[in-house]
């Protein structure tokens, strides 16, 4: 890398030297230019940190022709703009999808409200191919929210036969609703 005021080149055995100097001398001020742009003090470190990182990985191409000091505040400078107009982005994406999401809640979305009511048919039909004391487990651990043991005392069968049950439930519940999985798991993470 070569630091070059005007008129003066700097030898390649030094530069290594002359980074750590450049960094030690203009740091603090760049660091408090970068937060007076941001008002934001560990951001503006890190556009400061960035604009040094960038220029170490660069060092065999960039030829500094002008003051260290002027580049160093024009490339903080523009790591900073470049930062502001990044979240600025972020933030209208954030409030185009809530706003997305809120729509498609209050007004229905009609696509929606038809595979749910798909998923509701599907579900009772799969219920109903169930064996019957599967179905019954099922229903009880599912739809009235009782504890495998509660199940066990009301049927009087042991908690291992209710296990093996709800397994062998859910197990033929999976196979017959496979083109519902992405359904449920949009509908469960709401």
């Amino acid at each position: 890398m070569e630091f070059r005021s005007p008129g003066t080149a700097v030898p390649e055995i030094e530069n290594s030297l002359t980074f750590e100097q450049v960094f030690k001398t203009h740091f603090k001020g760049l660091h408090s230019y970068a937060c007076t742009l941001l008002k934001d003090e560990i951001m503006g470190e890190e556009m400061v940190q960035n604009v040094f990182c960038k220029l170490w990985e660069k060092s065999g191409d960039i030829k500094i022709k002008q003051s260290i000091s002027g580049y160093l505040y024009r490339a903080v400078y523009h790591e900073c703009i470049n930062y502001l107009r990044h979240e600025k982005v972020k933030a209208t994406h954030q409030a185009h999808t809530k706003y997305q999401m809120n729509n498609d809640q209050s007004t229905g979305n009609a696509s929606g409200k038809v595979m749910l009511r798909e998923l509701e048919e599907k579900l009772e039909l799969a219920l109903q191919e169930l064996p019957e004391k599967c179905r019954t487990v099922f229903q009880l651990s599912r739809f009235e929210e009782l504890k495998y043991q509660e199940i066990a005392d009301r049927l009087d069968i042991s908690i291992k036969t209710v296990e093996n049950q709800m397994g062998k439930a859910l197990r033929l519940l999976r196979l017959n609703l496979v083109d519902f999985l992405p359904l449920l798991l949009i509908l469960l993470h709401l």
